[in-house]
């Protein structure tokens, strides 16, 4: 029989490694979850074949999503590319973290990446893949162990033969091929022997432009049926039979096209990598998160590409596959609104850390557990300045509550609120009707509200 001191000592020693029931964040056990976050760009939510798309074949996202949770209703808090990326890592808004657009530097001083407090609480870490965000070449990212990136087109990278930084070195390519390239880095880094937990941030360059899939999958839908598009997309992209898109001239049917091959090579690896996690044993004990850094609109509206407040460009794919204590009914799809923001509190508190009062984001791990676990009513979308490529989109802010959306432009428009219950694509704007003049008052003040509550000032909304 245990003695009492020898039960007190294994009491503290169980309370302080592996937490307790009344001080650990989540339930106890028997150590820390592996973390991978694969963040792709420019993925937009409805872009799976597990959300229904016409042809697209997403396989083994497909797979992470009945065998965790798809968040149906996920979001990100600016849409574009570095102030969404310095979103999801440091929990904060683009007013906060100061990732204003793609031109804003990031302040590594300023800046804590969850990255870095999972590095304070032992586990290995690495970023592998597009930082993207503007300073004197890539950052020194503090709490990170392993840095793989790249600098080409002020960050954007290319799909082919893209020069490849290892910890600030250049290194020579091993693969031609980036979606691979990255994906073998990452396979190395989850495969090393160690004996504490790791933390894996796999950053795609694609989808992004100018959407260039690889040999085998070159061509493979340039006969898919694209009757599902909206139909003032088809009408636009047939006026001239060429459009602008993000540095590509092109057809925009063809584009669509090579723009879902090349996801369709994001998803051959990310199989590779679950393979390899099944292979060595991992998965019971691994949190895997999918996520895109914003949306995009193919013609919806008569726009393309991001930064507008509209479903189409603010709405991500989020899919979390994690062990049974933190998801006990896999397959499930959440309609609980989360955001960019809420993946850094939720990975410090699976990880059983508390989560700093800098973070702007909440945590979904009682989404996770609970399917009727109550979820945010309404939240602040912003956009700032972002010249050249957004030049033509004037700042804003917006509220998108579970029902409605309200758009506040700084400058040459006017307000717009949209009943998405009842009009999903936006199509008919009540601001201007009686309707929207009885919603304005509440939805303003609301929006006034949370900004308040966050700290976003209005003169930060600029």
């Amino acid at each position: 029989m245990l003695s009492m001191k020898t039960a007190l000592i294994s009491f503290l020693f169980f309370g302080i490694f592996f937490g307790t029931a009344s001080t650990s964040p989540v339930c106890a056990v028997e150590k820390k979850p592996n973390i991978v976050f694969i963040l792709t760009d420019d993925h937009r939510w409805n872009a799976l074949g597990v959300m229904g798309h016409p042809f697209v074949e997403t396989p083994h996202m497909d797979r992470l999503a009945r065998e965790g949770i798809l968040f149906e209703n996920a979001f990100v808090t600016t849409s574009l590319c570095s102030p969404s990326r310095a979103s999801f890592l440091t929990g904060q808004y683009a007013s906060t973290h100061g990732v204003r657009n793609n031109f804003s530097r990031w302040d590594s001083e300023k800046n804590i990446t969850f990255l870095q407090h999972l590095k304070g609480a032992g586990y290995d870490t690495a970023f592998i893949g597009k930082w993207h965000m503007p300073g004197k070449g890539l950052p020194i990212l503090p709490g990170v162990d392993l840095f793989v990136s790249f600098t080409r087109k002020d960050g954007q990278g290319d799909y082919f033969n893209c020069p490849i930084y290892v910890n600030h070195e250049l290194t020579p390519n091993r693969k031609a091929y980036i979606t691979e390239e990255l994906t073998d880095y990452a396979i190395d880094f989850v495969q090393t022997k160690r004996d504490t937990p790791f933390c894996l941030y796999l950053s795609h360059k694609a989808v992004h432009h100018d959407w260039k899939p690889p040999a085998h999958l070159k061509g493979r839908y340039k006969d898919a049926d694209l009757g599902h598009l909206a139909p003032e997309s088809d009408k636009y992209n047939t006026w001239t039979g060429l459009n602008w898109l993000e540095g590509t001239m092109g057809n925009m049917h063809a584009v669509y096209k090579r723009y879902h091959a090349c996801l369709a090579a994001v998803d051959e690896q990310v199989g590779r990598l679950l393979e390899i996690l099944d292979q060595n044993n991992m998965l019971d004990n691994t949190v895997i998160v999918y996520a895109g850094d914003n949306g995009y609109m193919w013609g919806e509206h008569r726009m393309y590409a991001k930064h507008y407040p509209y479903e189409e460009s603010i709405r991500i794919p989020y899919i979390v596959r994690a062990p049974g204590y933190l998801v006990p009914d896999p397959g499930r799809r959440a309609r609980q609104m989360v955001l960019n923001i809420d993946l850094a509190p939720t990975l410090l508190e699976m990880a059983g850390l508390p989560v700093p009062d800098a973070m702007q984001g909440e945590s979904f791990i009682d989404i996770l557990k609970d399917e009727n676990a109550p979820g945010r009513s309404g939240w602040v979308y912003e956009l700032f300045r972002d010249f050249p490529f957004g030049g033509r989109v004037p700042p804003h802010k917006a509220l998108r509550t579970e029902r409605y959306k309200y758009i506040d432009w700084e400058c040459c428009r006017d307000h717009e609120i949209y009943d998405l219950q009842n009009d999903p694509r936006e199509m008919n704007n009540l601001f201007p009707t009686a309707q929207g003049n009885e919603l304005a008052e509440t939805l303003a003040l609301e929006l006034d509200r949370l900004k308040a509550e966050l700290g976003l000032k209005a003169s930060d909304i600029k």
